[in-house]
């Protein structure tokens, strides 16, 4: 029991943070934001050998919760730390226990800007 308290507890920097959880493509990820920084726990049980697509989803929910671009992100399949730019300003704040299912409608790679470009449709499910 001692062993599963911990899978979804947030590192020591993000502690107290409020925490919103996010469904993508398959995904589902808690999400904590505090100052420029962002964690995203993923906390369904899913096959994830590297973290290529996975880090993506995480990546998508964490600018969806915080409301900035995700500018680094670091971490595992299970753990994301984010660096976010919100243009100057330090993130919003986010309120405590938001809850959302998305859709990817679209994905596709960018050659021009190297990076892969998703289009999602996203709504806020009662907690």
């Amino acid at each position: 029991l001692v062993g599963l308290v911990g899978c979804n507890t947030p590192g020591p920097a993000f502690q107290g943070a409020p925490v919103s959880q996010v469904a993508l493509g398959g995904s589902v990820f808690d999400v904590r934001v505090k100052g420029n920084r962002a964690q995203a726990i993923r906390v369904n049980r899913q096959y994830a050998p590297r973290v290529g697509p996975i880090g993506v989803r995480a990546g998508l929910a964490i600018e969806l919760v915080s409301g900035c671009k995700v500018r680094r992100l670091d971490g595992d399949q299970a753990v994301l730390v984010a660096r976010l730019s919100c243009g100057g300003a330090t993130a919003p704040a986010v309120p405590e226990q938001l809850q959302y299912e998305c859709e990817v409608d679209d994905s596709y790679l960018s050659r021009s800007q190297q990076l892969e470009v998703t289009d999602m449709t996203c709504r806020l499910v009662p907690v």
